[in-house]
């Protein structure tokens, strides 16, 4: 009988001192404790995934010693063809938790390959609890939560760029939906410039960073509000800081 593929939630980034209250807050103790008991991991970072389970560790055993845990990598650069050998300890019968960067894995991740690719085998997947920056950003915005699109990146290209975030926009105000776009966090700054730039002054724009985390900030305007601001040299705090933006055109 095949394993179970349990989806488990990282935290959306960790405190200099990688404090271990930090779970406490943020993931659920029994999250935490299912997480300890598995043996076999995918994960997007191999590095970063033995940080978390060794914070996690303080709270709840590990089943194995760090050395003796299976944590298999997949990342954007895994090619498709390796995917079905990442299913190989869940055929075997192991369960094996997938589990991401940052929040929850298979949303703006890898890992939906592998879980589209477990559903074909008749594998249970189970998600567990956890944070997602793009809900925790939408439910703090004042934005339309009823009806939303996530899009990702945008393109690079300074004129690809304005066109999409105007497609985009007459979509919001057709549709009364909200829009939401990531970035690369050293390109934040760029990305808000462009948005209140192309945006309908009315437009109201959302930046949230650094989620969950004590640095964190959340702010909505109009359009024209942040221009004013970007142009008085008041951008916020999140240079490199990891940041969702919306908006809803009025």
């Amino acid at each position: 009988m095949p394993g179970t593929l349990y989806l488990i939630p990282n935290t959306l980034g960790q405190t200099e001192d990688q404090q271990a209250n930090l779970l406490a807050q943020i993931i659920p103790d029994t999250v935490q404790k299912m997480t300890a008991e598995l043996t076999y991991f995918v994960a997007e970072n191999a590095k970063t995934t033995r940080a978390y389970l060794k914070l996690l560790s303080q709270h709840h055993p590990l089943s194995k010693p760090m050395q003796e845990l299976h944590i298999t990598e997949l990342n954007v650069n895994t090619p498709a063809q390796a995917l079905d050998a990442l299913l190989t300890p869940l055929l075997q019968g192991h369960d094996v938790g997938l589990i991401s960067e940052a929040g929850v894995p298979a949303v703006a991740d890898p890992g939906a390959n592998l879980v589209r690719l477990a559903h074909q085998h008749r594998i249970t997947v189970r998600p567990l609890v956890g944070p997602s920056s793009l809900l925790l950003a939408l439910m703090a915005s004042g934005l339309n939560g009823q009806s939303f699109a996530f899009h990702g990146y945008l393109p690079t290209d300074a004129g690809s760029r304005a066109k999409r975030i105007k497609d985009l926009e007459d979509r919001s105000r057709k549709e009364q939906q909200t829009q939401l776009l990531i970035e690369t966090p050293y390109r934040n700054t760029a990305m808000l410039e462009a948005l209140a730039t192309n945006c309908q002054p009315q437009t109201l724009i959302c930046v949230a960073t650094d989620l969950t985390l004590e640095t964190e900030t959340i702010q909505t305007s109009s359009a024209a509000e942040w221009k004013k601001r970007l142009q008085a040299n008041q951008a916020p705090d999140f240079h490199k800081k990891p940041t969702v933006f919306l908006f809803l055109s009025n």
